[in-house]
């Protein structure tokens, strides 16, 4: 049974405010995509990558692949208009070289700081429940609004998730997932958990953590470089 990570880098990063898309952003001179490409090549489990390209962007990936030495990169597929359309388009693909049983692991390509522990359970995880989330807890308050001003009620946090990637699936159930959409006319859904849900599946949470962040906005990117210069302290407890 192969592991395949499905890393997801079609769009254009529009909320980062630059001029080339933040997936391809230069941090301490290597892009953001090769920081995430690495965790997966160093992860034992994995067995092959394929990426999700923003149009245009193909041959620089694959460049940017071979001098970083990410020998594990098997595929580079055309993003779709949406993040639906684009997962879609990568397993559609994969489905071609792997079996039903083979397991996928999307992953967001602005999601550099994906740890091994992180990688591992998200595997373990869709073999035992035959799909996993990664996620963490709501620490915050969470108060509802409709005008996005005000609000005068709050959800209890401990009902609550935040979800992250990698988001794990055997290669036929999410395929076949992706399939049923289009028949529903279900075409932008905004992560493979929500098109579970929408879709009338339960889902099953693996490890996430809070350095996985997301790089959404510039803040993110300062805190990207905070994380990749911190070492924790000895005498913390894990």
């Amino acid at each position: 049974m192969a592991n395949i990570a499905l890393i997801i880098a079609g769009g254009s990063g529009a909320r980062m405010h630059q001029s080339i898309p933040k997936q391809f952003l230069s941090v301490n001179e290597r892009p953001v995509i090769i920081y995430t490409l690495e965790a997966f090549q160093r992860h034992a489990d994995i067995d092959a990558i394929a990426v999700v390209c923003i149009e245009g962007w193909e041959q620089v990936l694959w460049a940017y692949a071979k001098q970083f030495n990410i020998e594990k990169l098997k595929y580079v597929v055309p993003g779709g208009k949406n993040g639906q359309d684009s997962i879609r388009n990568g397993v559609f693909e994969l489905e071609k070289h792997y079996g039903p049983e083979d397991i996928v692991l999307i992953h967001d390509s602005i999601r550099p700081m994906v740890s091994a522990d992180i990688i591992s359970d998200c595997i373990v995880k869709t073999k035992k429940f035959g799909c996993a989330i990664a996620t963490i807890p709501c620490a915050e308050a969470m108060l509802q609004t409709e005008d996005g001003l005000s609000s005068t009620g709050s959800y209890p946090r401990d009902h609550l998730k935040r979800t992250q990637t990698p988001q794990g699936f055997p290669l036929g159930k999410i395929c076949d997932l992706h399939r049923r959409a289009l028949e529903k006319g279900i075409t932008n859904s905004v992560a493979s958990c929500t098109l579970m849900i929408e879709m009338g599946e339960q889902v099953h949470f693996s490890m996430g953590s809070e350095k996985n962040i997301k790089l959404t906005t510039v803040d993110d990117i300062d805190i990207f470089k905070a994380l990749l210069l911190a070492k924790r302290a000895d005498w913390l407890k894990d």
